[in-house]
């Protein structure tokens, strides 16, 4: 820990860093804990710390959107929009340390920084001499903001913290901190402050007692997780054992396996140890999880004499991952909005700007019958496990999987019309600012197609998916009608043709304010095209389900490491493209021998998904530790 005199010197100190940099006032009193969470924080590389006391004079203010500072000046110049008061104390990511350098150097000199506003950087003039601390680390950080640098803002709960100007606010500061129990209070910090209904009054309420529990057996995030993926599959084998007391017992084991999922996320935050491959397998088992309860309830519901069991399971699979690609996307372009609010307000008004206050009013007013409803209704990962556990004890399988697909059905299209609406007023383009075609999935053979742009490629994405609808339906009626659809086998190449407009485009800009459907629409044409040659050949429902599932790895994947800021998986130009896939798929549906073939390509992308696990959190780590220079990692959110 150096202390450093002024600014200039703090710059200096900066240029000679390799690592993070956590800046502090000497103004700040707070519990060590608060400091600890503050550099320890999974959220981004750069985060500042954010109280909600009255600003004195010369201490900066800022306005965050969700989670980020998107602005910050001196008390006044935000115009009423702050939602908080700098908390003296930031830390600064490796790849941030250059702007910190020269915002430092800027306030020093009271020069502003190309391209800014110099009342934003200079806040107020530099003092003669040196400068005040409190009054510093206010200029530092205003004009670390100015330079566009993404700061993510971290605000304390339940603990203390204060900056402090004078003897006596420095005693009852110290007072303040010495009333609070720290361990007590980093104990109810695990709990996520916003969270579901049914998490919040029928797990949260008991899950920190054995999120100490676990910290004091010595057990890691990582080991709570696979207890939790062992649970949920004892209980997916029960609902496929059927009878009641096996069906009672699996719901009580998924209860128990949800609660193992809360508390590796717990466990994670009262223990601070995060980790890129934490948060990755904490996103890639809730996934797994699930699917393999459908797995086991679609067996049950087949065993127990429904003809249609193995396909509720799909239906229920597909449904929720398509769901999944839209709720990641759609959480990209709110943060890309709230990174550009100035191009926010461009709608001029209307329903979108309406709606989005409403949910922002929503939002705010924590535990309203409002509030509770827009959480639920949107059938959440807890709601889902609660009522999978209840139907399928007091009812069976068959009528938690139809439960399952009626509430995802009605939430996917609440959301999705008023996502829709929303994403029109903001006009974000979100897919412009990552790879576009890594997170599309194209192939080698898209890459190829001529681009299309007239039309856009959300709307060649939403063509595309007819076809493989068109010929699910049309399998669907035969099967229905006690007739073979294998007589449909012609139909696979022309299907396949028309999901092939999606790749038209492939190579056009994703700029439009709905491109952010795109993965989601792309998803769903695969998927649909996957079960519907699995009807055509007549390959087993379990393989059909087995095959989607491993899709589903391959795409939570994708989105895991756009959620990371992660780069593609290492052996990602081995799994072919969606249409690489689905043109394997046709051939051999055309052929008869589509259940062989999709049984021998599932594998293969298993043992490609599997290849890239090992090569991305084993081998390329090592070698980047031996020095050869390999990257390695990556920033993490916190995981559930």
């Amino acid at each position: 820990m150096r202390r450093a005199a002024n600014l200039t010197e703090l710059a200096t100190l900066v240029d000679a860093a390799t690592g993070p940099v956590i800046v502090s006032g000497t103004d700040l009193v707070a519990h060590t804990a608060v400091l600890r969470h503050l550099a320890t924080s999974p959220v981004g590389p750069t985060v500042a710390l954010v109280l909600t006391d009255p600003p004195a004079p010369g201490q900066a203010v800022v306005r965050e959107e969700r989670g980020q500072v998107v602005d910050a000046g001196p008390d006044g110049r935000l115009d009423g929009g702050q939602t908080g008061v700098f908390g003296g104390a930031l830390r600064v990511g490796r790849d941030d340390l250059p702007a910190l350098a020269a915002a430092a150097r800027a306030a020093v000199a009271g020069t502003p920084i190309a391209g800014t506003d110099p009342a934003a950087v200079a806040g107020t003039p530099p003092a003669a001499g040196p400068e005040a601390a409190g009054s510093a680390v206010d200029r530092l950080f205003t004009g670390l903001t100015a330079l566009g640098t993404l700061t993510f803002a971290h605000r304390v709960r339940l603990l203390v913290a204060h900056r402090v100007a004078d003897p006596a606010g420095l005693a009852a500061a110290e007072a303040a901190v010495a009333a609070v129990d720290e361990d007590r209070a980093e104990l109810r910090l695990s709990v996520k402050e916003k969270d579901d209904f049914f998490t919040t009054f029928f797990v949260s309420t008991w899950s920190p007692y054995v999120t100490k529990a676990s910290a004091k057996l010595g057990l890691t995030p990582t080991g709570v997780t696979a207890i939790s993926v062992l649970f949920a599959a004892v209980a997916a084998v029960l609902f496929g054992v059927g009878g009641r007391p096996a069906l009672v017992t699996g719901a009580v084991l998924l209860y128990l396996g949800f609660m193992l999922d809360c508390v590796d996320g717990q466990l994670a935050r009262y223990t601070r140890h995060f980790s890129a491959w934490g948060g990755w397998l904490d996103t890639m088992a809730d996934r797994a999880k699930e699917y393999l309860v459908y797995a086991g309830l679609g067996y049950g519901a087949t065993a127990a004499g429904f003809r249609y069991g193995w396909a509720l399971a799909v239906a229920a699979m597909t449904l929720q991952t398509v769901r999944h690609m839209t709720d990641t996307w759609y959480g990209v372009l709110h943060d890309e909005a709230a990174r550009r609010p100035k191009a926010v307000g461009g709608g001029g008004g209307g329903i979108g700007d309406r709606l989005n206050a409403a949910s922002t009013r929503v939002q705010a007013d924590t535990g309203s019958l409002s509030y509770w409803l827009k959480r639920t209704v949107v059938f959440p990962i807890g709601e889902r496990w609660a009522l999978i556990a209840l139907t399928v004890a007091l009812f069976g399988p068959l009528v938690s999987l139809v439960a399952v697909l009626t509430w995802g059905v009605l939430a996917f299209a609440y959301t999705g019309a008023l996502r829709t609406l929303r994403a029109r007023w903001m006009w974000v383009p979100v897919l412009d600012t990552v790879d576009a075609t890594l997170h599309r999935d194209d192939g080698p053979i898209a890459a190829r197609f001529p681009v299309l742009r007239p039309m856009g490629p959300l709307t060649l994405a939403v063509l595309g998916a007819l076809g493989p609808a068109a010929l699910l339906v049309a399998a669907g009626l035969r099967v229905r009608a006690g007739d073979e659809a294998g007589g449909l086998a012609w139909a696979a190449p022309v299907a396949l043709l028309v999901l092939l407009v999606a790749a038209l485009g492939a190579g056009a800009a994703h700029n439009g304010p709905l491109d952010w459907l795109v993965p989601a629409a792309l998803r769903a044409g695969e998927y649909l095209f996957a079960i519907a040659v699995g009807v055509v050949g007549g390959a087993p429902a379990w393989v059909v389900f087995g095959y989607v599932f491993v899709l589903t790895l391959h795409h939570y994947d994708l989105t895991a490491r756009l959620e990371k800021r992660q780069a593609a998986p290492p052996l990602h130009g081995a799994t072919l493209g969606w249409e690489g896939r689905s043109a394997v798929l046709a051939v051999a549906a055309f052929a008869g021998f589509a259940g062989i073939a999709m049984a021998t390509l599932g594998a293969y992308l298993l043992v490609v998904f599997v290849g890239s696990v090992v090569l991305a959190w084993v081998v390329l780590p090592a070698r980047a530790r031996r020095g050869v220079g390999v990257p390695a990692g990556g920033e993490v959110r916190q995981p559930g």
